[in-house]
């Protein structure tokens, strides 16, 4: 357990909170202390795996706007975005974090319709970078179309792997294979020679860049070819919270949400500030920081036409690789206040 965790868990024990109501009610409180009010509100679980979309949730987190808006919330770190879904379809958890992949939790919904809401996504291309090809540092490959026959290292779980296999074979580089790998083994993965390159998702490339072994061979290859246009915004990763959650809790759930949106608007405005933030929840630390290039954020309330038509043509990829037993419209599981 991280010291993320760890300080959401030094708050009292349920048994000191039981001691504290229990006096207040003894003593013939009429308003509970606002310490044991804000204990009261429900505990929120929320899963993230460690990529740099994550930001404006670990931002909300380390800045204390969750304790700030009287809420408990508990950072949960999943090997993939994968598992963060299967632990919202068990109960496990109320949410995810941005970078959570957007596909993974649309798995989710087809396996129990109405699971959860989006809030905000991370829309990225080939501005705001999230996802990339990487090669060794000294590799003489210059173009994807080059990564023909090669081993190809993907994130693990379902939108990794379908992603990675798509835009080699659209890149022309037919015959790759395809090699899943937690993302923090990519950069040693490309160094030791176990595979030529890798799709992955910051901070890995920048892992990579500064310590001298690998390098960006293109960015944005997800809006380049799956959207048809490098610019174009892959809502690849949301933030989301179980519709479970929000009809049980609606007041918390715009408390969270509103906190929420003060760590997206922190990176927006002072994103020199916020890149502190990926310190203990990613693979890079120290001044490192300040090197990772950010995605861009899209709440839900900002949602255009344009945006909701690109996010549906990356969940059509699926419905036509047949990875989704069925269509999943993507208006539908925006969150609506």
């Amino acid at each position: 357990m991280n010291k993320r965790i760890s300080r959401t868990a030094a708050q009292p024990d349920a048994g000191r909170r039981r001691t504290l109501i229990t006096g207040a009610a003894a003593l013939g409180a009429l308003a509970a202390p606002a310490f044991v009010r804000a204990q009261s509100a429900p505990r929120i679980r929320i899963g993230y795996w460690p990529v740099a979309a994550g930001l404006p949730f670990y931002a909300a987190v380390e800045k204390g706007y969750f304790k700030e808006a009287g809420l408990e919330v508990e950072p949960l770190k999943f090997a993939g975005a994968q598992q963060v879904m299967e632990g919202m379809l068990a109960g496990r958890c109320d949410g995810s974090a941005n970078g959570t992949g957007a596909a993974n939790l649309a798995i989710g919904e087809i396996a129990q319709p109405g699971l959860f809401k989006i809030f905000c996504t991370n829309p990225s291309n080939a501005k705001n970078v999230l996802e990339e090809f990487l090669v060794a540092k000294d590799s003489p490959i210059k173009t994807a179309a080059e990564l023909k026959g090669k081993r190809i290292a993907s994130g693990p779980g379902i939108q990794n792997v379908t992603l990675a296999k798509t835009m080699l074979e659209r890149a022309g580089a037919t015959g790759a294979t395809v090699v899943e790998l937690p993302i923090g083994q990519h950069v040693a993965a490309i160094a030791s020679g176990q595979v030529d390159g890798a799709y992955t998702l910051e901070p890995t490339g920048t892992v990579g860049r500064l310590n001298g072994t690998t390098r960006v061979l293109e960015a944005g290859v997800v809006a380049h070819y799956i959207l048809g246009d490098p610019l174009a915004p892959w809502h690849g990763g949301a933030a989301s919270l179980t519709t479970e959650f929000i009809k049980k809790h609606p007041e918390a759930t715009a408390k969270y949400i509103a906190a929420y949106k003060r760590g997206i608007e922190l990176v927006r405005q002072h994103p020199d500030q916020a890149r502190e933030f990926m310190k203990g929840y990613t693979a890079i630390e120290g001044e490192l920081t300040k090197e990772v290039p950010l995605a861009a954020y899209m709440l839900h309330d900002e949602f255009k036409d344009s945006d909701v038509a690109y996010f549906q043509k990356f969940y059509d990829l699926f419905t036509e690789k047949g990875i989704f037993a069925r269509k999943v419209e993507v208006a539908p599981l925006l969150y609506k206040a």
